[in-house]
């Protein structure tokens, strides 16, 4: 009986590891491409409001951690939004996404990281070092878009 308590925390663990997947497999690809582009949609004003920042447009310094931050949870895993069965209807995302994925996961996953360093810069109060990690995040941002969203007509 001693390993009842472990043979607990194995079945807890795998049933947090069931419930997301069936939780996901549960939502209405329409449901999970108007919520993608609703993060998306967040995440393109959290940059706006940074730059507005950034620039000196604002006087709001105080709040580009806010955004920095909101930037790096909204990209965290940007990837996830893109699950198999969500590439139809009215969406920007290329077929590259779904069709090269390796290459998608590895570019969203430079927005990731990028978008962690902004928040640091952020949180440095060095106006030079957050500009730096806002110029390399949105870089990150435009070379994902370029290969992975259709371009704005």
């Amino acid at each position: 009986m001693k390993h009842a308590g472990t043979y607990r925390w194995g079945l807890v663990l795998l049933t947090g590891m069931l419930v997301p997947a069936l939780v996901l497999g549960a939502a209405e690809p329409e449901d999970i491409i108007k919520y993608r582009q609703n993060s998306m949609k967040a995440s393109g004003a959290h940059m706006a409001a940074s730059s507005a920042i950034i620039k000196g447009k604002v006087p709001f310094k105080s709040q580009l951690i806010v955004h920095a931050l909101a930037l790096e949870q909204l990209n965290h895993d940007i990837a996830s939004l893109f699950p198999k069965g969500s590439d139809f209807g009215n969406t920007n995302a290329l077929d590259a996404v779904w069709e090269n994925r390796a290459d998608f996961e590895k570019a969203a996953h430079a927005v990731a990281i990028k978008a962690k360093a902004f928040t640091r810069a952020a949180a440095s109060k060095d106006p030079k070092t957050a500009d730096a990690a806002f110029k390399a995040l949105g870089d990150a941002c435009s070379a994902c878009h370029k290969k992975f969203r259709k371009k704005d007509e």
